[in-house]
């Protein structure tokens, strides 16, 4: 059986390897304390890392040992105010020594470990098993994705990538071209010594030959075994391979019935997806669109700073990325994906426009398109809105619609929205 050590220096952060133990050892704690902290943070917070507490009942390792049964005999060293065999009074009122929480000898104790996760790992743990759904690979151009693919031999390369079979068929090749015409004199010279010795030549003659022999032989010994010209390297060459680029759609209503409360949670909703895309993509465009009764594409301050408000009408929002669509983003190149925050208050036609533009023109657009509804805190009744919207939830449309109420939904909605699809 093979066993590997790993003795590599970790430079600074020498823990770097029980780190990553500890992590994947106790991954489900961890996992829930993310969740707990997420729920408990601000926007400007969110990407930071933080402390998580695991029960230390839970960081004890299985493992056989004696039980209590049978007879025992135990021999303890003793000091100057105790020898072996006295007997140890229990303190009063069953005080122990242990660790933990609330009053001792009474009640469950609960003991906690304390562990920070850095900002990577936070980040890391908060986003696996989450992805875009139905991201493909579908451009070349631009492509930063690379593959190394084996490209032959060449004659200069690096001793790591010396290619021994292909030098050595190389020095034989070489030793085979120059010697050959050697070897076919030295034979026939040798044939010729022989007729000579047969024939009773004079002795002249046969030394001649043999001085000649030797002169081939010596040449025939002087062609070095391995040569540098018989060197070969392995070459690889780096082919770009098709990425896979997204563009996000950020559509966020703006309109005077997103009071802040409305407006905190499409934040903290756009927020995460935004550091999402940042996280888990390299070649993700974001689109902020904001709109009121008019649309316009923003930059990513003033979609989440910018306090102006007005009237309200999805379509505009809905409309300018269409055109946005036709204009920079193909859908044969880019995989289109669009997030639509409101509260669901639209009115007359515009609800009922909106869900027809959107399913006859831009869902067949986009691989994915989430809506997220910010109602009101004791609203139980369907906006206008969401009842349109509701009869988009089809299997062959790739549209999801999610109510949130608290800015601790939010989380969940984002990973039911942005969960991994297994593979069946």
């Amino acid at each position: 059986m093979n066993r590997l050590v790993d003795r590599r220096l970790n430079g600074r952060n020498r823990s770097a390897v029980n780190r990553e133990r500890f992590l994947r050892r106790y991954k489900d704690h961890i996992r829930r304390s993310v969740k707990g902290m997420i729920a408990e943070r601000s926007i400007g917070d969110m990407a930071k890392g933080g402390e998580v507490k695991v029960p230390v009942k839970d960081l004890s390792e299985p493992g056989f040992g004696y039980g209590q049964g049978g007879d025992w005999e135990h021999v303890h060293p003793g000091n100057r105010e105790f020898t072996a065999g006295d007997r140890i009074k229990r303190p009063d009122g069953g005080a122990g020594g242990g660790r933990g929480e609330g009053d001792s000898g009474s009640g469950e104790v609960v003991d906690e470990f304390v562990f920070t996760l850095s900002r990577d790992e936070f980040l890391n743990i908060f986003f696996e098993d989450l992805e875009l759904p139905n991201l493909m690979r579908t451009a070349v151009a631009e492509s930063e994705d690379t593959k190394l693919v084996r490209a032959g031999y060449v004659k200069d390369g690096t001793p790591s990538n010396l290619s021994v079979v292909r030098t050595m068929k190389t020095a034989l090749a070489r030793r085979i071209a120059l010697g050959g015409p050697i070897r076919k004199e030295l034979r026939c010279l040798a044939e010729e010594r022989e007729t000579a010795l047969r024939d009773s030549r004079p002795q002249a003659d046969i030394e001649a030959l043999d001085t000649k022999i030797a002169e081939l032989e010596a040449q025939l010994a002087r062609l070095p075994f391995l040569d540098d010209v018989d060197l070969r390297y392995r070459h690889r060459v780096a082919v770009p391979r098709p990425a896979a680029r997204a563009v996000m759609f950020c559509l966020m209503d703006v309109s005077a019935s997103m009071d802040e409360r409305k407006k905190d949670l499409a934040k903290r909703f756009y927020t995460l997806l935004y550091l999402f895309l940042m996280r888990r993509y390299e070649r993700v465009d974001l689109v902020f669109i904001r709109h009121t009764d008019e649309a316009q594409e923003v930059d990513e301050d003033t979609f989440f700073h910018d306090t102006r408000s007005g009237g309200t009408v999805v379509f505009s929002a809905l409309e300018l990325m269409a055109q946005i669509v036709t204009a920079r983003y193909p859908p044969d190149d880019w995989n289109i994906y669009a997030a639509q925050a409101s509260d669901g208050d639209a009115f007359g036609a515009d609800p009922a426009k909106s869900a027809r533009f959107l399913r006859e023109t831009l869902l067949p657009l986009t691989r994915y398109f989430a809506y997220i509804e910010c109602p009101a805190e004791h609203q139980t009744g369907q906006s206008s809105l969401w009842v349109e919207y509701q009869e988009l939830q089809r299997p062959d449309l790739n549209f999801a619609m999610r109510r949130v109420y608290h800015p601790s939904e939010i989380y969940p909605v984002f990973r039911d929205l942005f969960r991994k699809e297994r593979v069946t």
